[in-house]
């Protein structure tokens, strides 16, 4: 039996997660003995792991029925194709907006990425997934938008600026990401939402709870 796409997007995203933090761990207290500056004697908790793990797992509902399928009747007309695409687009597109906002715009923004910034360990971790989540989800709406005419068209000029953030989430996770790859997931998030807007699949943000990642 083949694993799901969504599945081993899942599973690759835990073993960056765990790694990293892991690595993380190990600096800290590297960087304790040898009198290192302050950001580098963060600690990544237990706690903290656990739910970045939990994180690296998610994937909405909806993904996971679109994966086991069976139980669900295909659309078949065409009016009830484009409605299940916008429907899909709605949903993968709110989720990574809702995921770049929380965790790379708005701590970015309070200069939580910032050198000696407290719990900038954790942030930065935190802000490699949601970016490597973010790219994955607008991925999926990209894909669910040719199911609509009008939406497949309004969503071809950000093919390439979806594209252009795929490395990002490293970056992130590095403390590499300045204003410019900011500004490119702010841009494309806004993009998106236009597209959809003028499609008439207006979009919201939808940041997956705690409680949604672990169930």
């Amino acid at each position: 039996m083949s694993v799901p796409t969504t599945v081993r997007f899942r599973r690759a995203l835990t073993a960056v997660v765990l790694s990293t933090a892991l690595l993380a761990g190990a600096t800290a207290c590297g960087g304790d003995r040898a009198g290192g500056d302050r950001s580098l004697r963060e600690e990544v908790s237990s706690a903290s792991v656990a739910e970045l793990a939990a994180l690296a797992a998610a994937e909405p509902a909806a993904v996971e029925a679109d994966e086991l399928a069976a139980p669900t009747p295909s659309p078949s007309t065409s009016a009830e194709k484009q409605k299940f695409a916008k429907t899909r687009f709605v949903a993968n597109a709110g989720l990574a907006a809702g995921a770049t906002y929380q965790w790379i715009i708005k701590p970015y923004r309070a200069g939580t990425f910032k050198k000696g910034a407290k719990g900038r360990t954790f942030a930065l971790i935190k802000a490699g997934l949601a970016g490597a989540f973010a790219y994955n989800r607008l991925k999926a709406a990209a894909e669910n938008a040719k199911g609509d005419p009008l939406l497949s068209k309004a969503m071809v000029p950000l093919t390439a600026g979806i594209e252009s953030l795929k490395g990002l989430a490293s970056k992130l996770r590095k403390g590499e990401a300045g204003d410019a790859d900011i500004d490119a997931f702010n841009n494309v998030i806004k993009g998106v939402k236009d597209a959809g807007k003028s499609a008439g699949a207006e979009v919201t943000d939808q940041v997956p709870s705690t409680s949604q990642l672990g169930g």
